[in-house]
């Protein structure tokens, strides 16, 4: 009777770890997969360049001024799209009210709340920093420059007063190489459609390009649409890409 008895109680035991281990036994996991994930940047630098280089190449066509420049400035000035003047103006290139009659921002910079130039879009920055360039007699011998020659265009700058930092040109040479700038420069000029661009002195010119209106050049230049039209004996309001248009009343 004892020896049922243990016989029982083992195969009891037995049957219940068996039962144990079913319990137990993880069902199979359904595995999700993740969306694809956007375009991953290194730094806030490597995005900005991505973002704004097509404009620097862009506006490097229509007026012979570097892309790699353009971009070397906007990171620098803008903190690669992070500084407040870029951040509330869209003014990636730190430019300063002067003549301007548009909108405007207040910063502290070489003195307390100077006013700097507000765009409504950062391609509007873009286009003023190659107007304030190529309109202004002080940066004339920058255009005697061959267009891929980043390394003498950084010097130009600081020679025709652009910045006062004395480290300026290095600052510029060192991110165009550090993130193979030059490249966008060579882009455009294997492709050899820049324009020619002379600015007459005391004589603005402005090129048209893809979204220009009559309306949004006469406001970017303090001009009106009637006396825009005149200068450039326009019969209506048509312009064309890459149309010259004569903008000042000198």
């Amino acid at each position: 009777m004892k020896k049922v008895l243990i016989i029982a109680i083992l195969a009891s035991l037995v049957f219940s770890c068996k039962a144990k281990k079913v319990v137990a036994t993880p069902k199979p996991k359904v595995v999700v997969q993740p969306k694809a994930a956007g375009k991953v940047y290194a730094n806030d630098t490597e995005r900005y360049i991505d973002t704004y280089r097509a404009i620097a190449q862009s506006e490097m066509k229509l007026y012979n001024i570097p892309a790699s420049i353009t971009l070397a400035q906007g990171i620098l000035e803008s903190g690669s799209g992070r500084g407040r003047l870029s951040v509330k103006a869209n003014n990636h290139f730190g430019i300063k009210c002067h003549e301007w009659t548009g909108k405007r921002i207040y910063h502290d910079d070489d003195k307390k709340g100077e006013c700097f130039r507000k765009y409504k879009e950062a391609k509007t920055s873009f286009r003023d920093h190659s107007l304030f360039l190529a309109e202004r007699k002080r940066y004339e011998k920058l255009f005697n420059n061959k267009p891929g020659d980043y390394k003498a265009w950084a010097r130009g700058l600081k020679s025709a007063g652009y910045a006062t930092d004395p480290k300026y040109p290095q600052k510029l040479i060192s991110l165009i190489e550090r993130y193979d700038l030059y490249k966008y420069d060579d882009e455009i000029l294997k492709n050899k459609r820049l324009v020619s661009v002379k600015v007459v002195p005391k004589q603005k010119v402005h090129v048209v390009v893809k979204g220009d209106t009559l309306y949004y050049i006469s406001k970017m230049h303090n001009i009106s649409v009637e006396d825009l039209k005149r200068l450039n004996n326009l019969e209506d309001n048509t312009i064309s890409i890459g149309q010259k248009l004569q903008v000042n009343l000198e």
